[in-house]
């Protein structure tokens, strides 16, 4: 049974950093595409950041390239995002995602396995 369960969240000022964690289990990290998405209260899901299995290919979102990095240590089955120069607008529910098949995909319908989040709140 495929397991994400997320940590690092929680409260910084603008400007501030965080780096988020993601823990899998049940599947070999590797094999497994993965991705960081993020919910703000009364908007849609939008993806932040994808790499695929080995962690060589990366991919972001527009509003957070040069301030984001996802990384992954497969070695550990977890899956990263470090946070920097965060902004009130990054705050959110932040979720990661894996899927088998679908790499570097911003679509959240194309990811099978989901963690239950962790809360980023930024404050100006």
């Amino acid at each position: 049974q495929v397991r994400l369960v997320e940590s690092g969240g929680g409260s910084v000022q603008a400007g501030g950093s965080l780096r988020l964690s993601c823990e899998a289990s049940g599947y070999t990290s590797s094999a497994y595409c993965m991705g960081w998405f993020r919910q703000a209260p009364g908007k849609e899901r939008e993806g932040v950041a994808y790499t695929d299995g080995d962690g060589n290919r990366i991919r972001y979102a527009d509003s957070v390239k040069g301030r984001f990095t996802i990384s992954k240590d497969n070695a550990k089955n977890t899956l990263y995002l470090q946070m920097n120069s965060l902004k009130p607008e990054d705050g959110g529910m932040y979720y990661c995602a894996a899927d088998h098949y679908r790499c570097l995909s911003s679509n959240r319908y194309n990811y099978d396995y989901w963690g239950q989040g962790t809360q980023v709140t930024v404050s100006s």
